[in-house]
């Protein structure tokens, strides 16, 4: 059988992901709290367990066949290198702009600062709209950036909105929907045609 490598993001990604593995007999045979490269029931299918935001790079380099990701990062990363067949339908989200509910609002005008680890999505959603704004990124507690003054508002994911509730700050703005998409590395879809279509298909009926 042809052996598979598929990378998988750490976190609500990973632990959503695991009932569909489970159905597919892929769920893994070792320790994923502990262990970066696990094997899964199935022998031929083994899994790296990476974070989130290097998933696309694991997979267009070749270093796994497939990998489970978050739309979110597939936009932020470009996505051109990879195929995207499938869309999980988990790790439901949306990636919002949020602010201080007394804070400025975008109007065309000021030059407003927002905290992101998504400048590239931000940079293209507020230049559509003919909006200058200064990008900060930063890699975690976005919703202290407004609090501090460091911006004024911030790009990130957002779940049940508690978070933003908690800090004192109010969604303005949602740029996208975000859920989980499976990827495939170009080279290997033709080199192990057969096997990741089957597995493709098996996920695919799955998922619907």
């Amino acid at each position: 059988m042809t052996a598979l490598t598929i990378a998988l993001s750490k976190g609500r990604i990973l632990e959503e992901s695991l009932p569909l593995l489970a159905k597919l007999g892929l769920d893994p045979a070792g320790d994923i709290d502990r262990l970066l490269r696990v094997p899964s029931r199935d022998k031929a299918v083994s899994l790296l367990i990476v974070r989130p935001a290097d998933v696309p790079t694991y997979v267009e380099h070749g270093a796994a066949d497939l990998g489970i990701v978050g739309k979110d990062v597939l936009m932020e990363h470009g996505g051109a290198a990879l195929y995207e067949p499938l869309d999980l339908g988990i790790a439901r989200c949306r990636l919002s702009v949020a602010a201080k509910k007394d804070g400025p609002r975008p109007d065309g005008v000021q030059r407003l600062r927002i905290a992101t680890k998504y400048p590239a999505i931000t940079r293209r959603h507020f230049a559509a709209k003919g909006e200058q704004v200064e990008i900060i990124k930063l890699y975690g507690s976005m919703e202290l950036a407004p609090l501090v003054g460091l911006a004024d508002l911030i790009v990130d994911l957002v779940a049940t909105g508690g978070t933003l509730k908690a800090n004192g700050l109010v969604e303005i703005e949602t740029i996208c929907q975000v859920t989980s998409r499976m990827v495939v590395n170009k080279a290997a879809m033709k080199m192990k045609h057969a096997a990741i279509q089957s597995l493709l298909a098996r996920v695919a009926a799955l998922v619907k």
